[in-house]
């Protein structure tokens, strides 16, 4: 195994939070938790969307849900992902988001490829 290879669990996780959607869940998710109805309406999303990145989220461990009579209560299931959280925050801040300008990565990159940030 490479170093490279050694990387791979790390890169799979930042993958898994660098979707909008995906992130925009987490976010919420780190206030309290909630069921799908509630983040379709407060992310104005569709149900299927949020279910299929809910799916993803639990499939990496980075969320679960615990069932109350019908309802499934969706909720971060390590505080370490608040950490990572709070950690990319200050580095966003100590960084001024200069992430943003990057050519690969940032704003110009997402409107170039026809893509907008929400």
């Amino acid at each position: 195994m490479t170093s490279l290879d050694g990387l791979a669990p790390a890169a799979a996780l930042f993958h898994s939070l660098a979707d909008p959607v995906r992130l925009s869940i987490v976010q919420r998710l780190a206030r309290e938790e909630a069921r799908v109805v509630d983040l379709t309406r407060e992310l104005e999303l569709a149900q299927s969307t949020v279910s299929k990145h809910l799916a993803c989220l639990r499939g990496c461990k980075l969320v679960d849900y615990r069932a109350e009579g019908r309802q499934s209560f969706y909720f971060i299931a390590t505080p370490e992902l608040l950490d990572l959280l709070r950690s990319a925050e200050h580095l966003l801040s100590a960084t001024d988001r200069a992430v943003a300008l990057c050519p690969t990565y940032g704003s110009a990159a997402d409107q170039a490829g026809g893509r907008l940030r929400a």
